[in-house]
């Protein structure tokens, strides 16, 4: 058997968040509304329920998971997925749940990338000022490319040193990483969701209440709520 890599591209919780979160929230209930912010909460949910009912139905004993963000294995690791658990992120409850049942946790990405990034947008919501807030974005979106290239140099390298032949291995993974062109011809992807849907839905947010883009950004949600049929 060739080496598999169930990807799965996913949309973060607030949970996920952080201490970014609150903002996020913020501004989302502001420029949309919170009815219309409080049901995409809901999809998002949803999203992620649905994909709780597929990972049931599979035998994920020795299955290798690799988790956008993941900075550490091991105990580790281990203390990492128990806090976003109890901080109620999804994504983290699904990966636990795999552990329970066999599957393996594995490193995934860099430290110091990680940090670099998640400090940039941090600088962007603690701004105490509009003009330094849009100074914070300016320099953000100037190194965002070369912080997502590098992380995603570092998620491929990290995949093809540990997923070994007759392996299956899951990437759980924001949609606006680029994986799947870098990954080597030996692997055998599996898309449970399709990564440009997902994507597109996020960058329809901002202007899903729009009578010109809600109908494409409703038909996007009930994609994502949809069973998975792969």
């Amino acid at each position: 058997m060739p080496k598999t890599l169930i990807y799965v591209p996913i949309i973060h919780t607030s949970a996920d968040l952080g201490s970014l979160a609150k903002d996020v929230n913020a501004r989302g209930i502001a420029d949309l509304g919170e009815e219309f912010w409080q049901n995409h909460i809901k999809t998002v949910e949803g999203f992620w329920d649905v994909l709780f009912d597929y990972f049931k139905s599979l035998d994920v004993k020795g299955v290798k998971i690799y988790q956008d963000g993941m900075i550490a294995d091991g105990e580790i690791g281990q203390k990492i997925v128990e806090e976003g658990v109890r901080l109620g992120s999804k994504n983290y409850e699904l990966i636990s749940s795999l552990l329970k049942e066999g599957a393996i946790l594995v490193k995934t990405e860099k430290f110091e990338f990680v940090k670099e990034e998640r400090d940039r947008l941090l600088s962007i919501t603690q701004a105490k000022s509009r003009f330094q807030k849009l100074l914070a974005f300016l320099k953000y979106k100037f190194v965002k490319d070369r912080l997502l290239n590098q992380r995603d140099k570092f998620i491929v390298q990290r995949i093809k040193e540990t997923l070994n032949t007759d392996e299956t291995g899951m990437l759980f993974i924001g949609a606006y990483h680029n994986i799947k062109p870098r990954l080597p011809k030996d692997i055998q992807i599996k898309e449970i969701k399709e990564g440009e849907k997902i994507k597109e839905y996020q960058q329809l947010l901002p202007f899903g209440d729009k009578i010109k883009s809600r109908k494409r950004f409703e038909e996007l949600g009930q994609y994502l709520i949809s069973k998975v049929l792969v």
